[in-house]
């Protein structure tokens, strides 16, 4: 049994709903001109679910590369930073993470002037992308193997203000609507002893500002920024102290202008200040309660992404603002699941967390198994893989073999049942027969499986292909 895919106001409240269909019949005005009249919890609301994704990018912006005392600091902003290792369960500033494409990331500051990224020739066989993310969370471009080919090449990413020119040499102009921007580029791993190559791949990325690029004198430099230190209260009750420190790098776009507006009434503008605590005690209680409903909402709209295929929940969730097309609940629901992922012609991230009976999958009682016939495998140009993650974290799972994921370049070395399909043993502990082989283990608790189809063929976009269910073998 499948369920409809989601609408633009599916889990919004009554209040959302009605304020969507204001703005399309009346542009979010009143007759006289004027605003339409609504609560501030309904703006909080509004406004928090719009601001979720950019609060969860800051997130990994603010411990990837402005906490220099954080773990998970990588470097600063307008360098390639990466590692030719898979992320593991140490790995904990973005949720979902991917372990079987290291990363390298290059954080961009675009406020003075464009960067330009060359990437290395890449040997056919291996995938690679480069996928280019604002912070509003849209993809709004790709380098790599399915979009440019693995030949090397040199692209622009402009910021919203650039007006120049693209020098020689450039292949194409990527242009950024905010201006910070992120770079995440993913390189194949065939397994353990490919690491070496791997980081000979990520060595040829390179990234220089414009006028390095063109042999120009660069412009003035931007003002340093004081970053406001991260908490979680970014989710919360300071959500818009945080928003408002974002707005400055994201220039009002005509699709946004009765949006901000509304926001406006709430206090919620580019660079001004904020203080939650000063507000009175009713009007913190509004507040309060939009962001409750909208975190419901978000939360309800993650749980109904897609269709539910075999207990699998199958759809895209992640695209460029005309993918979106207004629909902020989706984008934050996207988010929420696993900021920064794909659009589906890059890839697709089945996920579940029930068996094949609709029971919630819990690694501290039972044993599963996901099987896949000889002729079923997941249709990819690139490759595939099957992810754990601890279900309340939504992160890698440590475990005694170090291993996260099953994925196709394992293939050769996982055993075949007779009539050549292919059984993963979902557990917690090891297997008592076959060792771990075909092991994927599990928390000691809820879990979280995604599917990775990378560069999917068009049987897998157009759903003829269908993932098979986790079925609970205890």
């Amino acid at each position: 049994m499948t369920s409809p895919s989601p609408s633009p106001t599916h889990g919004l409240t009554v209040a959302t709903v009605m304020l969507l269909a204001l703005s399309a019949c009346r542009g979010g005005e009143s007759g006289d001109g004027q605003l339409a009249a609504l609560s501030e919890r309904d703006i909080a609301e509004e406004a928090y679910v719009y601001a979720f994704p950019m609060i969860a990018a800051y997130k990994a912006m603010y411990e990837f590369n402005v906490d220099k005392g954080s773990s998970q600091y990588k470097g600063p902003f307008n360098r390639i930073v990466g590692s030719a290792r898979p992320f593991t369960p140490k790995d904990t500033a973005i949720v979902t993470p991917n372990s079987d494409t290291p990363y390298s990331m290059l954080q961009m500051d675009l406020r003075a002037e464009p960067l330009v990224i060359c990437v290395p020739e890449v040997d056919a066989e291996r995938y690679y992308s480069v996928q280019l993310t604002d912070l509003y969370s849209f993809n709004y471009g790709y380098i790599g193997s399915r979009a440019t080919g693995n030949g090397a090449g040199c692209f622009v990413v402009a910021g919203p203000g650039w007006r120049g020119q693209a020098p020689a040499g450039v292949r194409h102009v990527f242009r950024s609507e905010t201006e910070f921007s992120l770079a995440i580029f993913r390189t194949q791993l065939f397994g353990p002893d490919d690491v070496d190559k791997v980081a000979a791949v990520q060595a040829g990325y390179k990234a220089v500002p414009l006028s390095v690029f063109a042999g120009q004198a660069p412009p003035s430099p931007p003002p340093t920024l004081v970053f406001p230190k991260f908490s979680e209260a970014a989710f919360k009750t300071e959500f818009i102290t945080y928003l408002n420190f974002l707005l400055q790098f994201c220039p009002t776009v005509p699709e946004e202008g009765e949006s901000r507006a509304r926001f406006a009434q709430i206090g919620i503008e580019a660079g001004k200040p904020f203080d939650f605590t000063s507000l009175s005690e009713s009007r913190r209680a509004e507040i309060e309660l939009g962001i409750k409903s909208g975190f419901e909402s978000i939360k309800k709209q993650q749980q109904t992404i897609g269709k539910n295929v075999n207990n699998w929940r199958m759809g895209s969730a992640f695209g460029d603002r005309a993918f979106y097309n207004g629909n902020y609940l989706l984008r934050a629901a996207a988010a929420l699941a696993g900021i920064y992922g794909n659009d589906a012609v890059e890839a697709m991230y089945p996920m579940t967390t029930v068996d094949s009976g609709g029971r919630v999958l819990d690694g501290s009682q039972h044993r599963y198994t996901l099987t896949f016939a000889a002729d079923q495998y997941p249709p990819v140009n690139a490759f595939w893989s099957v992810t754990m993650y601890d279900a309340k974290t939504q992160l890698l799972v440590e475990n005694p073999i170090r291993r996260y994921l099953i994925n196709s370049p394992m293939l050769e070395n996982l055993r075949k049942n007779a009539d050549g399909s292919l059984t993963v043993l979902i557990q917690k502990d090891p297997p008592a027969v076959d060792g771990e082989s075909n092991w994927l283990p599990a928390p000691d608790g809820p879990i979280y499986l995604v599917m990775r189809l990378y560069w999917p063929k068009q049987a897998a976009l157009a759903g003829e292909w269908q993932p098979p269910s986790v079925v609970r073998e205890d």
